[in-house]
């Protein structure tokens, strides 16, 4: 079954949703988007080192990833606010993993592809490390599910009951680490933050509950992936950015729909109260 690329590509492409949509929740909460956007910046240099010196272009992701986010983390607060310290980490990270893809003599290097995704070359083996990626991340979220809730509300309150804030913000970069490696095949670095942001955005308006927001944005990126993926094969279009379009367009349904409901419920409310 796996042979068909077709089949590796929507297997990839939901795993890929499946993990970066509940992890997305807690993005768009603790509005960590810049510091999404970084970490796949870091990726970058990470797959640029990786192709140099020619090992495993997914550990060098998460590696990169992980040594960016934790510098960032202990050099905050001390001179610089986190959105400059975030800025000049994820821009010095891109320009150098530019650079060093310059040094790279005798290969052939399909750059687009790592910044825009080709979720349609997955081979078995991306499928496999995508859904081992995606078992980690599932299980770093429903371990510490509670903890980061708590501390995403209130980090006093957090503190006050035995948790450490800085520990658990330390455990979502982990899997923000692994999200950003992972998807780097399917939709790109300039694109994996779509894939954290949109269908979390979408489900937030949709729901009420954390819980239901986590499930509501998985089964969003989960539609995105596949609809993107057909659309990319009909119109013969790139295939990254044909599922982060499904996703925006989804995004705009549920932002109209949410508008128009609330809207009737206000009438309906008025009525009731004259």
């Amino acid at each position: 079954m796996l042979d068909d690329f077709m089949v590796r590509a929507a297997i990839a492409g939901i795993g890929v949703a499946l993990a970066a949509a509940p992890l997305g929740c807690f993005v768009v909460w603790r509005r960590m988007a810049y510091f999404g956007e970084s970490t796949a910046h870091a990726a970058l240099l990470g797959v640029s080192l990786s192709l140099l010196f020619e090992f495993s272009v997914f550990f060098g992701a998460i590696f990169l990833s992980l040594l960016m986010t934790s510098l960032v983390t202990l050099a905050q607060g001390r001179s610089l606010f986190l959105d400059t310290l975030l800025g000049v980490a994820g821009h010095m990270s891109l320009a150098t993993g530019l650079v060093v893809v310059s040094f790279i003599s005798g290969v052939r290097i399909e750059l687009m592809a790592y910044l825009i995704g080709d979720i349609l070359s997955v081979s078995k083996t991306d499928v496999l490390l995508i859904w081992i990626g995606l078992l980690i991340v599932l299980g770093l979220i429903f371990w510490r599910w509670s903890a980061l809730l708590l501390c995403t509300l209130n980090e006093d309150l957090a503190a006050s009951s035995g948790l450490n804030p800085r520990r658990e913000s330390y455990a979502l970069t982990i899997g923000l680490a692994v999200v950003v490696a992972v998807g780097i095949k399917v939709v790109g670095v300039l694109l994996i933050i779509s894939m954290l942001i949109i269908p979390a955005a979408s489900a937030r308006s949709l729901v009420s509950t954390p819980e239901k927001m986590a499930v509501f944005a998985s089964v969003i990126g989960m539609l995105s992936a596949v609809l993107g993926l057909n659309a990319s094969y009909v119109f013969d279009t790139p295939t990254g950015p044909s599922i982060v379009c499904v996703a925006s367009l989804i995004f705009i349904i549920t932002l109209v729909l949410s508008f128009f409901v609330g809207q009737f419920s206000g009438i309906i409310k008025t009525e009731k109260e004259s």
